[in-house]
């Protein structure tokens, strides 16, 4: 016997008994654990019939399966009016087609996603409960920013120095927002019973910027929790380091041990201070239970991917415009000065830079480290304006020290160090 036939029905019987235990643990009425088994076999059977008497079998089979389905749901249709089952005996006799010509782990893979979405249905309805009209558009706008935008944008470079490459400035804009979406929705869901440390992580996967601006507004007109905010702020730019090292080892995957140790050392060194502050907070602002919550922007909205694409298109060109006229040192000016209020371009713009050969990566983690200080230095300034005076000497002094170290790292740490 054909030991690939025996393998193509042992998987499709087993991925029938998967999504039929769940059916069947789920009291649906119109198919379980036997039930589902037999429509896999039925569909892999038909596949095969088809490869030898043409697709109108497999049409045929289908047809009457649908037709099953439609008696079956006519039958009882005093019962739950949902058509979860139904839906899922057409995908399943779907699958045990596509295991007689197609990739088996894309079957595998598509009925263990079926079994699991049917297992959480209470769970993923809750979800959809708490969504509000701007949490869908925020799904909706990045459905248009990466699947309707991005796959028609031509993927060639034009303009100055041929470094603008529309596709490619986009999907940066597509990580950023996903990025900043998970920040978003983390928030959403755990900010309102956040405590002070995770509303600083939670704020640093949104936008460090944004959270000090916001606890640095909150702390003026209630100067009783500066220690908590001083905490939240140190935290979330801390976070932001991780965010970095993230980009970099989605896009330069194969640089990220080159390039993301010094940035984790200022990390560490950020860290160990949030930690101190969040060892020190007074008891009295622990017991207060005070909420300054970041005030939560719409991270998908399309004028905000624009904004941040012409940003990134401006690094990008600034980048090889500097190389071209000053050498190394207008790299170093562009990183400082787009460091300021957008670190992630430049981090991006770096990284996709080292992995096209285009820049050492000792000269990459020093572009990235310079913008990252001149991001803490910028956020200060936030503090200073917008901020209590108290929080803003706590801020001050705490971010000299995190500058301190970057800029110790930025000029002691040995080449010889980094793994390429």
């Amino acid at each position: 016997m054909d030991q690939e036939l025996i393998t193509i029905f042992g998987i499709s019987l087993g991925l029938g008994l998967l999504v039929g235990l769940q059916r069947e643990h789920a009291n649906a009425k119109i198919a379980g654990i036997r039930t589902f088994p037999i429509i896999t076999l039925f569909g892999t059977l038909s596949g095969l019939l088809a490869k030898t008497f043409g697709g109108l079998v497999l049409a045929a089979a289908l047809l009457a399966l649908a037709g099953l389905v439609i008696f079956t749901s006519l039958l009882r249709k005093t019962e739950d009016p949902g058509k979860t089952t139904e839906a899922a005996i057409l995908l399943m006799f779907a699958v045990g087609a596509f295991l007689t010509v197609g990739d088996k782990t894309i079957s595998l893979a598509v009925a263990g996603i079926t079994a699991v979405l049917l297992h959480f249905k209470d769970p993923l309805h809750g979800l959809v409960d708490r969504f509000g009209y701007t949490d869908i558009k925020v799904v909706m706008q990045f459905v248009l920013i990466s699947l309707v935008i991005l796959p028609v944008l031509p993927n060639q470079t034009y303009g100055p120095y041929d470094v603008l490459n529309p596709h490619d400035i986009w999907l940066m804009v597509v990580l950023i927002v996903g990025l900043s979406i998970v920040g978003y929705f983390a928030y959403k869901f755990f900010g309102n019973r956040a405590g002070t440390l995770l509303s600083g992580i939670l704020g640093g996967l949104a936008s460090s910027t944004a959270t000090t601006v916001s606890f640095a507004r909150h702390s003026k007109a209630a100067p009783q929790i500066t220690q908590a905010a001083t905490f939240v702020v140190l935290t979330a730019s801390a976070i932001a380091f991780v965010r970095m090292i993230v980009e970099i080892g989605v896009v330069a995957p194969a640089y990220l041990l080159a390039l993301a140790p010094p940035l984790a050392v200022v990390l560490v060194i950020m860290g160990i201070l949030a930690a101190l502050v969040y060892t020190r907070n007074d008891k009295k602002e622990e017991g207060q239970k005070e909420e300054a919550l970041l005030q939560q922007e719409n991270p998908a909205q399309l004028k905000s991917a624009l904004v941040f694409g012409a940003i990134y298109g401006l690094v990008v060109l600034g980048t090889a415009a500097a190389k071209d006229y000053f050498g190394r040192q207008g790299l170093y000016a562009v990183a400082l000065v787009s460091g300021l209020t957008d670190v992630d371009a430049i981090t991006l713009s770096t990284a996709k830079l080292v992995t096209g050969k285009e820049l050492e990566p000792q000269t990459g983690w020093r572009l990235i480290l310079i913008a990252s200080l001149a991001n803490l230095v910028f956020k200060g300034g936030i503090v200073a304006v917008m901020g209590d005076k108290k929080l803003f000497r706590k801020v001050a002094l705490l971010f000299a020290i995190a500058l301190a170290g970057g800029l110790l790292v930025l000029f002691l740490w040995p080449d010889s160090l980094l793994i390429d």
